[in-house]
């Protein structure tokens, strides 16, 4: 592809032609045997030093060399590719520039650039330092992965960010018809104050900010498309073993779903022993709705201010952490995975975080304090972790379909670490199956050891220490293979 943007070249509508090359070099120092980039030379050999501008010509890309009164025009040829960018940014604000290179039979080899002052000299500046900064990290870079162009490929706008005032309004006249109404309300009054020059710089700032943030949110319908209960079931399968009357909770929930194509009034409270993967639940559970993710660690939330925001009359003020998460998912349907509910407390604000919860659960709508506008929660679904939920208080409860994780039976434990967690461990390890040989005494002795804990994370602890220490042994005594029996995980687990 060409180094420069033609598209708001008003002189010429011309297709530009691209005269160089790409290669690929991870070289960290540029020489005139390894250059940045090579110059056509054929007519005209060019000074070690020679100073210029890169241009965005119609019809070819190049560099302007400035002889005395004179204006010379070279041909690119090739250009490393990781500095294909720089030399387009160099071009497109016209920087003077001073080339330091040799003379080849190929062309004029690159290997230096330095910005100048107008007059040919060295500026040694601000300006050249950034320059210099941007080629070192450029050098000590790999070269960047080839891609392979698709012509019929559909340009998209989902990297596009509104954050200028001028791209806000620009919005709101051509698209602010998708907004729902009392957002677009909102925006036109912050859009006043961003603009008035009635208000302190103050307010005008974090109205503009508050605008960005919520434009870049797509707010979507609450029309859900059916999901493939068999591809649910296998993600949850996939993710999980056992739980059968969990997964079948949830199968339950994604009919209903398919039925009324709306998300259920009730969230989803996972109540459990610490390590019985209810998390891994919530995460399977979103990725089965094809819906964005946050996490809420409610344990770590001591004021509602935390989730509600800041009032816009502090100068520090931001917006709280659901509306973050919002802006994060850069959509209103998203899943909102609550984890420790149980956990939280009254803090140093003047209310329980957990129940500022409340109004988000409702699907009415949440207001947070720095944006100043109530938000449509219709598309947001909860699902909560707990380990105790007599802690939990009743109004917040009763906004949940309560879910009991049961402890896993000795049996399912042994499964889930023959099957899950040692051949998982031993992947990450590069280790065969065969290289780690672990006697079905020895898991009796692996489930024994640790009888009295819940969950399974100390069953993945102990394969990560056995499968170390078979690796260790491996590398060490050069063998074949570790064999571990009962005797031998009791000691190594004591």
């Amino acid at each position: 592809m060409p180094v420069f943007d033609f598209n708001n070249d008003t002189s010429g509508r011309e297709e530009p032609e691209c005269t160089y090359t790409t290669y690929r070099s991870s070289e960290p120092e540029a020489s005139a045997e390894k250059p940045i980039l090579l110059l056509d030379n054929r007519d005209q050999e060019w000074k070690h030093h020679s100073c210029g501008t890169f241009v965005s010509p119609n019809k070819r890309t190049a560099f302007e060399f400035r002889e005395g009164d004179e204006t010379l025009s070279a041909d690119i040829l090739q250009i490393d590719a990781r500095f294909v960018s720089l030399i387009r940014w160099l071009g497109e604000h016209r920087i003077p520039v001073r080339l330091s290179g040799k003379n080849r039979e190929d062309g004029y080899a690159v290997y230096r650039i330095r910005e100048t002052a107008f007059g040919g000299g060295a500026k040694l500046s601000a300006e050249d330092g950034f320059l210099q900064f941007m080629i070192e990290r450029l050098l000590a870079g790999s070269a960047p992965s080839e891609e392979q162009e698709d012509e019929d490929q559909e340009e998209t706008g989902d990297e596009m960010k509104l954050t200028s005032l001028q791209s806000i309004t620009d919005f709101m006249t051509c698209a602010g018809r998708t907004l729902p109404d009392n957002i677009r309300l909102w925006a036109r009054r912050n859009l006043a104050v961003a603009r008035s020059n009635e208000v302190s710089p103050e307010e005008r700032r974090h109205a503009q900010r508050a605008l960005s943030i919520m434009m870049n949110i797509q707010w979507k319908h609450n029309y859900f498309e059916a999901i493939d209960p068999q591809e649910a079931r296998r993600i949850l399968d996939e993710e999980l073993y056992g739980m059968e009357r969990v997964k079948q909770r949830i199968i339950e929930t994604i009919i209903q779903i398919n039925r009324t194509h709306t998300l259920p009034a009730y969230g989803l409270l996972l109540v459990g022993p610490a390590g019985t993967g209810k998390s891994q639940i919530a995460y399977a559970v979103a990725r089965i709705l094809k819906l964005p993710w946050t996490t809420l660690d409610m344990s770590s939330i001591n004021d509602p201010e935390q989730l509600t925001g800041s009032s816009r009359v502090y100068a520090n003020a931001k917006p709280g952490i659901i509306m973050e998460a919002f802006s994060a998912a850069g959509e209103s349907n998203l899943v909102f995975i609550i984890n420790e509910l149980d956990k939280a407390s009254a803090g140093k604000g003047s209310g329980n975080p957990a129940d500022v919860l409340l109004t988000l659960l409702d699907n009415l709508g949440f207001t947070d304090n720095y944006m100043e506008c109530m938000v449509p929660t219709v598309g947001v679904y909860p699902i909560a972790t707990a380990n105790d939920k007599e802690k939990i208080s009743a109004p917040l409860m009763s906004r949940f379909a309560v879910i009991d994780i049961p402890d896993y039976t000795p049996e399912e434990k042994k499964v889930i670490f023959s099957r899950f967690a040692l051949p998982k461990v031993l992947r990450r390890m590069s280790l065969r199956a065969h290289e780690c040989i672990v006697t079905p005494e020895a898991v009796d002795a692996v489930i024994e050891k640790y009888a009295d804990t819940t969950g399974i994370r100390d069953l993945e602890q102990a394969a990560e220490h056995i499968a170390a220490n078979a690796l260790y042994q491996i590398e060490v005594n050069h063998i074949p293979e570790a064999v571990f029996d009962a005797e031998k995980v009791r000691e190594l687990l004591a």
